[in-house]
């Protein structure tokens, strides 16, 4: 028979000591990416890796408070948070701050917090209780509504505060819905969506047209059973609609700094001295991005050591672009660990979510791996050229308050629901 302290503190210890490597190792970058070559003063807080430690000492004092509380709290009151969250995107409107473009942040005195980190938890949090109701039925194109609603509300809100980064993140909730059951032509369709959008910016009208066309007609009389000749029509029409308001959109619409991020990833500057310049000037940060990281070599520059990093050659390297210091002074070898570190997390946490015992646990384990998934693979893709620049921090590795305390939140609510797994008979 289990003791009462079995019952109550089995938590995954495994997953809690990657959470401290990942949040040490990034504090220790973003120490290299703040200093300028002076003495480390740790309790001077005018500089940002002291600040981290502050931020660092309050996500232990939330990770005791998370773990302290009953696991069915965070069930019962999902719907609160879920509420409570969307309230504080809605007041971004009245009383938020313009940081870099975005109104995504409220001032508090010196501090701005951003409730965007904190929302991704409350709408993983409401999905994972919807899903979990025994009258909600994931094949139900009512349902399917309701949830697609519950995760468009809080990204569509913070699109409008202008951070597309942000917004992009609840994509990962498809993951869950397709884990749950969501038809599988729901994730198809999302795909095409993606490469007809491509293909209509890189190539074009009409040769995506035509593409599109000679692969569905194919498909279509290549099929025994062939449908009316109707169904190939309207998936044409519709891609050709979709095609020219991909385009019309990004030529009237995108703010001039994200269509000129599209046009540079996707080289669809025809002169290539403009493009160069293009490369050169609105590219700077990828430029120097890729270079640090190239500095670096297989072993790194060594701790403080990396010239660009110390230069301060690549703006906001110890947020967004955090992982340029960690390609520059610990080279190839230290960012194929930190990968590991990542990778390891995430499938640790869907490992426990395929252990838990009640759909509600398992669907918020989900939600987690993805979302850190998502916010893992952009960032890296970012700062290493191969998707355009977003605005996205690394999980545990950027600095700042927000972000760090909404991962920590996060994490280790599931960390509680899964220690509460024996309970659940």
């Amino acid at each position: 028979m289990l003791r009462e302290t079995d019952r109550h503190f089995k938590f995954d210890w495994l997953t809690i000591i990657l959470f401290f490597l990942l949040v040490g190792f990034g504090w220790v970058n973003i120490l290299s990416a703040s200093h300028s070559g002076d003495a480390i003063e740790l309790f001077n807080f005018s500089h940002s890796y002291s600040k981290q430690l502050i931020f660092i000492g309050l996500s232990v004092v939330l990770i005791i408070f998370i773990l302290s509380l009953e696991a069915k709290f965070y069930e019962r009151f999902s719907s609160i948070f879920y509420l409570i969250s969307i309230v504080s995107l809605v007041g971004l409107f009245i009383f938020g701050k313009n940081i870099n473009g975005a109104t995504s942040w409220y001032a508090i005195g010196s501090m701005t917090l951003q409730p965007s980190e904190f929302a991704k938890t409350a709408t993983a949090l409401a999905v994972a209780k919807y899903l979990s109701d025994l009258n909600t039925d994931i094949k139900s194109f009512s349902d399917q509504l309701k949830l697609f609603g519950i995760i468009v509300l809080p990204a569509l809100l913070i699109l409008l505060q202008k951070d597309a980064g942000s917004t992009l993140v609840y994509s990962a909730f498809f993951f869950v819905l397709y884990r749950e059951g969501l038809p599988q032509i729901y994730l198809v369709i999302a795909v095409l969506i993606v490469l007809l959008s491509i293909s209509a910016l890189k190539f074009g009208l009409i040769i995506t047209l035509l593409v599109t066309a000679f692969i569905v007609l194919t498909h279509h009389f290549t099929r025994k059973k062939r449908p009316s000749f109707f169904q190939p029509l309207m998936v044409i029409l519709i891609s050709g609609a979709l095609a020219f308001t991909v385009r019309f959109i990004y030529q009237n619409f995108l703010p001039i700094h994200q269509k000129d991020r599209i046009t540079i990833w996707l080289s669809l500057e025809k002169d290539p001295v403009k493009l160069k310049q293009m490369k050169q000037t609105i590219a700077y940060n990828l430029n120097e991005s890729e270079k640090a990281i190239s500095n670096g070599g297989f072993a790194g520059k060594g701790f403080l050591q990396g010239t660009r990093t110390t230069g301060n050659f690549v703006p906001e390297q110890h947020t967004d672009y955090i992982f340029t210091t960690v390609g520059e002074e610990w080279g190839f070898i230290g960012s194929t660990l930190t990968v590991i570190l990542f990778v390891l997390l995430i499938v640790r946490v869907i490992i426990l979510a395929e252990r838990q015992k009640n759909q509600f646990s398992r669907m918020y384990g989900y939600a987690v791996a993805s979302i850190l998934f998502i916010h893992f693979n952009i960032n890296i893709g970012m700062v290493m050229g191969l998707i355009p620049t977003i605005g996205i921090p690394l999980p545990f590795f950027s600095y700042g308050g927000s972000g760090l305390w909404g991962f920590t939140i996060l994490l280790f609510i599931f960390i509680k629901l899964d220690s509460n797994r024996i309970n659940e008979w």
